[in-house]
C-alpha cells in the first residue's frame, strides 16, 4: 500500500482567509536567514550595520517574489502571458520559478552592493549560505501542497498524489478508499519535492555552512552554490513531472528546469575557477563602539 497524500494545504484560517503552509515555509526561510545571517555579520563577514544587513534582507525577499512570479510566466507561461498580460498578477493562482527568485535576489544584492560600497560577489558569499535553509523549506511547502510531484513509480515509497489522477467525479474520500485497497498503486509518484528538500535545502546548506566556515578565496563560495544547486536539480528532474504545459523542451527528454540548470553549472563551475587567483576575505568583526553606534542608529 503506497501512501495517500491528504495533507491539507491550509494551516489555519482566519475568517474568510486561509493561511496556506507555503507562505508559511516562507516565513520560517526568512527567518532562518535573519538569524544565521545576523550571527555572521555580527562574526565581522560583512561589514556593514545590522539595519544594513536587515535591507540587504528586504531587496532579498523582493528579488524572490518578483523575480520568481516574472521568472515563471517567461520561463513556464509563455502562452498565458501573452494571451492575458494580467495574468502576471494571479499569484493566487501559484507559480514561482526558482532561476527567475535567483535572478531577482541578484539583481537586488548588486543594487544593495553598490550602495554600501562592498564587491558584488562578496555580498553574494555571504548571501549563499544562508539560502539552501529557504529553498528547502519551500520544497517541503511543495509536498504539503501536493504539488509539483514527480513522474510514476513502482518503489515502495511512492505517495499517490489525489490532484496527481483524473478523478472522475469521485471524492476525496473514495480515491483514499481505493488506494487503501491497493487499487491505485499505479498513480504513485516519486516525492520528488522531498528529494529536493533533502539535497537543495539539507545537503547544500551543510556544505555550504562548512565551506563558508573559514575564509574562503571570493568567488568560491557562490560558486559552490550554483554548481551543487545546478547538478541538483538537473539530477531531480529526471525523477519530476515535466510542466504540463512544456512537456520535454529539447531532445526527447530535457526539461525546462535542467535547461535552466546547465548556465548555473557553468558559472559555478567559473566562479570556482576565478577563485584560485581572488582574495581570501579575512573576517574583520566591528568594535565595541562601532556595533553600538550601529544598534542606535547612528551612520
Amino acid at each position: 500500500m503506497r501512501y495517500f497524500h491528504d495533507i491539507d494545504p491550509i494551516a489555519f484560517s482566519v475568517g474568510p482567509f486561509g493561511v496556506h503552509w507555503y507562505g508559511i515555509m516562507y516565513l520560517l526561510g526568512l527567518g532562518a536567514a535573519w538569524y544565521l545571517g545576523e550571527r555572521r555579520r555580527r562574526a565581522g563577514r560583512l561589514p556593514v550595520s545590522e539595519s544594513a544587513f536587515s535591507d540587504l534582507l528586504f531587496y532579498g525577499m523582493l528579488g524572490v517574489i518578483l523575480g520568481g512570479r516574472i521568472g515563471y510566466m517567461l520561463f513556464y507561461g509563455t502562452a498565458e502571458l501573452i494571451a492575458d498580460p494580467l495574468s502576471l498578477f494571479k499569484i493566487w493562482q501559484g507559480g514561482m520559478s526558482f532561476h527567475g527568485g535567483l535572478l531577482g535576489v541578484l539583481l537586488g544584492s548588486w543594487f544593495w552592493s553598490r550602495r554600501h560600497g562592498l564587491h558584488f560577489f562578496d555580498t553574494m558569499d555571504f548571501v549563499a549560505p544562508l539560502v539552501p535553509i529557504g529553498l528547502g523549506l519551500g520544497r517541503l511547502g511543495n509536498f504539503i501542497g501536493g504539488e509539483l510531484w514527480g513522474r510514476h513509480t513502482d518503489a515502495p515509497w511512492g505517495v499517490i498524489f489525489p490532484n496527481a489522477i483524473e478523478a472522475g467525479g469521485r471524492t476525496l474520500e473514495q480515491l483514499r478508499a481505493l488506494a487503501l485497497a491497493g487499487q491505485l498503486d499505479a498513480e504513485a509518484r516519486h516525492p520528488s519535492q522531498l528529494y529536493q528538500f533533502f539535497l537543495e535545502g539539507v545537503v547544500l546548506f551543510v556544505v555550504l555552512w562548512l565551506i563558508s566556515s573559514r575564509p574562503r578565496r571570493r568567488y568560491a563560495v557562490s560558486g559552490w552554490f550554483a554548481l551543487l544547486y545546478g547538478v541538483f536539480r538537473f539530477a531531480v528532474e529526471f525523477v519530476r513531472e515535466p510542466d504540463a504545459q512544456l512537456g520535454y523542451v529539447a531532445f526527447g527528454w530535457m526539461t525546462m528546469g535542467q535547461v535552466l540548470s546547465l548556465p548555473l553549472i557553468a558559472v559555478g563551475i567559473g566562479l570556482l575557477l576565478a577563485s584560485r587567483k581572488a582574495p581570501v576575505l579575512t573576517p574583520v568583526a566591528p568594535s565595541p563602539a562601532a556595533a553600538a553606534a550601529a544598534k542606535e542608529g547612528a551612520p
